[in-house]
Order: C-alpha cells, then structure tokens, then sequence
C-alpha cells in the first residue's frame, strides 16, 4: 500500500498536516498540503506546503532558512490528515516563536501568551 492510494485530499485538493517535533513531542504548526507538496516533501525529507494565502508551493524555510527536517510521516485512521515529526532548524513560527502554538485560551476565553516570549498580542 502506498500512501497516495490512500490518501484523502479535500474538495480544494489539500490534506491537513500537523507538525510535531521528534524529540520532544511538542506541536508546531499545522499546514496543507497538495499532492505535488507532499509528493516534495516525501522526495527531499523537507517539510512542503500549499500556501492557501499565495495559492502556490511553499518550502519551509525557503526565505527564512527555518526549515523542518521530516523524520517520520504518519497518516490517521481516515486518511485524512498527517503528522509529521520533525527535526526544526531554527523557530517553526513566523513570529520567531519555537511553536506556532504560542497562546494559552483559559477557559473563560481569555487568551494569553504562553510560548518563547517572542511574540506579542
């Protein structure tokens, strides 16, 4: 069985990939990716996505030098959705945060920041 026999891209030909670190467990982000990403992602072990925003192809760490090492790829029960453990080079976050994951929601829906202290609100 191959991954691409498998796989369940949505209406808009994208599938969820959550981006975890290998080491640590800790949540990084969440990206898509198309066919064309993950079939980039697979070949070079470098963490590719589509960029929803831009409507194109995007490297991590392309302008930043920020990239994610893909060390393992799992696929849920559906497939449809992915894990990738991943090795980071430099902060996941755009913000220069470790995790994209930076702010705390309280459950009165209060949100504060609870990451590198990088960002700001």
């Amino acid at each position: 069985m191959k991954l691409n026999d498998i796989v369940k891209f949505d209406e808009k030909g994208l599938v969820a990939a959550v981006i975890q670190h290998v080491a640590t467990g800790q949540l990084l982000m969440l990206g898509y990716m198309n066919a064309e990403s993950l079939a980039i992602t697979l070949d070079e072990r470098r963490a590719c996505f589509w960029s929803r925003s831009r409507q194109k192809l995007w490297r991590k760490g392309e302008t930043s030098g920020n990239v994610l090492e893909v060390l393992e790829i799992r696929v849920d029960c559906d497939a449809d959705a992915l894990v990738l453990k991943c090795n980071p080079v430099g902060p996941t976050c755009h913000t220069n945060e470790t995790s994209c994951f930076y702010r705390k929601v309280d459950f009165d829906g209060d949100v504060t920041l609870d990451g590198d202290g990088v960002a700001t609100m």
